[in-house]
């Protein structure tokens, strides 16, 4: 591979076997990219226009001293996002709970994994995404994969499911006959919104039919008579006219999971995004530890992170709740121990801010923040009900966006600081099986960019914190991060980069430079004080959004092969753009002849919240109740203009996976 003219050798790297998909291989081109952002821009009459680095960074510091002694602390906001390197996930939590002392900051992640880190926590005492090497998958003769389509979101790593797909072991669930799904045995297609009752039908399908490993129930596990008088109501028969799941296939799976020597049990986005996603993934957990998996040499749950840095984005301390370390705010001894690291008083800490959702709501409200600092997140294409977050947006005081490229979010702000990408700076991410990867400075930015460190650096000094509180280079935030996760559950401490340069495979916790890692978690014994995992008792709600006359169809989003997250830098990509160049909307060719669609029309699809236009592609295998959208595109192309806000109680999770909608031609095509 070449990086803007700099030869980069390949090497054989387990968790995707030297391999990348379309975006990785092209990823190179945003480095060149004519649309990079190489100069501080700041809004003057209405324009943005360029301005010096020092002009800009004086300007948001004035601009943010004067709102907060205005409105207080909390009037200044920052949201930040999965894709940053842990150092600078680390180094924004500090920023707002010390050079700001804001308790409003929260990121993106929460709209990716917090279902699933929820019911981890509860269930496992732990949430680490994988808590298993992805290469173990490899010997898998069952993978019951739910929500996920690898296939087209990461194509590397269907190689460790190669074996599962020989021996007709892959199970698919997902409402759309997905690229992966096609590789599967068996595809369930549950009506949106209803895969917890789907887990619980074939959770009683597993007692009904003698499979539970009661052993393992007994010794390892707390909780499972109360699970049991609510799944024993749940029989196949009456989930399958909930979810339109055949009985005879909920029945199959439970006996390929139960007989397999080897199982696993796989969450992700499209089981998790709900307003019920936390209990849903419990009750997949549920299904899992009837079953023995969790903690069994060559089985097990995990859940499959989104972001490039999704694990490590949820560990450091920008979400809302959290401090480094996944320590809680609201924990005494957390508080001292990363204020002593921090070097401040634990009382001058603020506490539990609002998470993504709520936080983007409030912006320009009464008692809400009036300025926002944004890194890493496009928020006007990505969040739910983004037309009124546009709005809020708007509503604000101040907006300050650090991005490479005039992101739709960017479009907006006051002042759009331009900023480092991966190829241009060294920094740690720590992927889905929990291992800390070093990712190495490859070439010098363009001329005019900073990193993110240094511009929080820039601001912390221009509102009164001594230089050395937030350092520019990464390693040296790095070894602060270590002390401040010493002893917490993601514990950091033996981590060095002189290890990771030495190529050390290290998965977190990792306490000591004595210790090697745990690429294995529970093998012994649970994250709960007595070591055993916990049923958790759940009840099947459906759809925070029914459908009715107005809106009788239901739409899901998710993901295309050739586009990422919002699309702000694949869109910007000709070879993939090229390809899938604007929104569609997939529908049964007899939905799209009800509402008087053809294969190719523009269509408007409405929701209770607005409107977006997409092209429509009919798909015989789609459900007739069910549309899908990919959620790449901007503008009125945007999917998000009509997802539902509605939120879990527990992981403050939007419902981004199905709400009610309703289709017609676009009579302005």
């Amino acid at each position: 591979m070449s990086v803007s003219g700099t030869s980069v050798a390949p090497r054989e790297f387990p968790t995707n076997g030297g391999g990348l998909c379309q975006k990785g291989w092209t990823s190179g081109t945003l480095l060149t990219s004519p649309a990079r952002l190489t100069s501080p821009l700041v809004r003057v009459d209405g324009e943005l226009v360029p301005a010096s680095w020092d002009d800009a960074l004086d300007l948001v510091a004035r601009r943010l001293t004067d709102i907060q002694a205005q409105h207080g602390a909390d009037a200044a906001a920052l949201f930040g996002g999965g894709g940053l390197t842990n150092e600078k996930c680390y180094l924004l939590g500090k920023f707002a709970r010390v050079a700001l002392g804001t308790s409003q900051v929260d990121y993106n992640g929460r709209f990716c994994m917090s279902s699933a880190a929820a019911a981890g926590n509860k269930a496992f005492g732990l949430d680490r995404g994988l808590p298993f090497p992805l290469t173990d998958l490899a010997e898998a003769d069952a993978v019951l994969l739910i929500g996920s389509n690898p296939a087209e979101t990461m194509p590397p790593f269907m190689q460790h499911l190669r074996h599962a797909i020989d021996v007709g072991g892959l199970i698919v669930v997902d409402p759309r006959r997905t690229p992966t799904a096609e590789q599967g045995s068996l595809h369930l297609a549950p009506a949106p919104g209803t895969d917890m009752a789907l887990a619980m039908g074939i959770l009683h399908a597993v007692v009904a039919d003698g499979l539970l490993e009661w052993s393992y129930v007994d010794e390892r596990t707390r909780g499972f008579d109360a699970v049991w008088r609510i799944v024993s109501r749940w029989w196949p028969e009456r989930v399958e006219r909930v979810t339109g799941v055949a009985a005879a296939d909920q029945r199959r799976v439970a006996q390929r999971l139960a007989k397999a020597r080897n199982a696993y049990i796989l969450t992700a986005r499209g089981t998790e995004q709900h307003a019920s996603g936390a209990d849903t993934v419990s009750a997949w957990i549920n299904l899992a530890l009837a079953l023995g998996l969790p903690g069994r040499a060559g089985s097990g749950y995990g859940c499959l992170t989104g972001q490039g840095n999704g694990q490590g984005g949820r560990e450091h301390g920008q979400k809302a709740d959290q401090l480094p370390g996944y320590r809680k705010i609201d924990d005494p001894a957390a508080r001292e121990h990363v204020a002593n690291v921090w070097g401040v008083p634990a009382d001058s800490l603020p506490g539990a801010g609002r998470s993504a959702y709520e936080l983007l709501d409030a912006l320009g409200t009464g008692d809400g923040p009036r300025a926002l600092l944004v890194f890493g997140s496009n928020v006007v294409v990505s969040a739910p009900r983004a037309a009124h977050v546009a709005e809020r947006l708007s509503a604000l005081d101040f907006l300050v966006v650090a991005d490479l490229f005039l992101s739709e979010t960017a479009a907006l702000a006051d002042v759009v600081l331009p900023v480092t990408q991966w190829a241009e700076e060294d920094g740690t991410m720590t992927n889905l099986e929990g291992r800390v990867l070093l990712r190495r400075k490859a070439i010098d930015p363009p001329e005019g960019v900073r990193s993110d460190l240094d511009v929080l650096n820039g601001l912390a000094t221009r509102l009164g914190q001594p230089a050395e509180r937030f350092p520019v280079d990464a390693e040296t935030v790095f070894a602060e991060l270590r002390e401040a996760s010493r002893g917490g559950l993601a514990d950091y401490s033996g981590i060095s980069y002189d290890r990771l340069r030495a190529g050390e495979a290290l998965y977190w916790p990792v306490p000591g430079t004595e210790h090697a890692g745990t690429p294995r978690m529970f093998t012994d014994r649970f994250a709960h004080a007595d070591g055993r995992a916990r049923f958790v008792p759940v009840e099947h709600r459906g759809p925070a959004e029914p459908t009715d006359a107005e809106f009788p169809l239901q739409a899901t989003t998710g993901r295309v092969l050739q586009h990422y997250q919002s699309g702000a830098q694949t869109r910007l990509v000709p070879e993939l753009n090229d390809v899938v160049p604007e929104a569609y909307v997939e529908v049964h060719p007899d939905t799209a002849a009800r509402h008087g669609l053809e294969h190719g029309d523009w269509a408007r699809v409405s929701s209770r919240r607005g409107e977006t236009t997409a092209r429509v592609r009919c798909v015989s295998s789609m459900r007739p109740d069910v549309v899908f959208l990919p959620f790449h595109f901007g503008g009125a192309q945007r999917a998000n203009l009509l997802t539902n806000p509605a939120l879990d109680p527990t992981s403050r999770m939007p419902e981004f996976k199905v709400c009610a909608v309703n289709l017609g031609k676009d009579d302005l095509r």
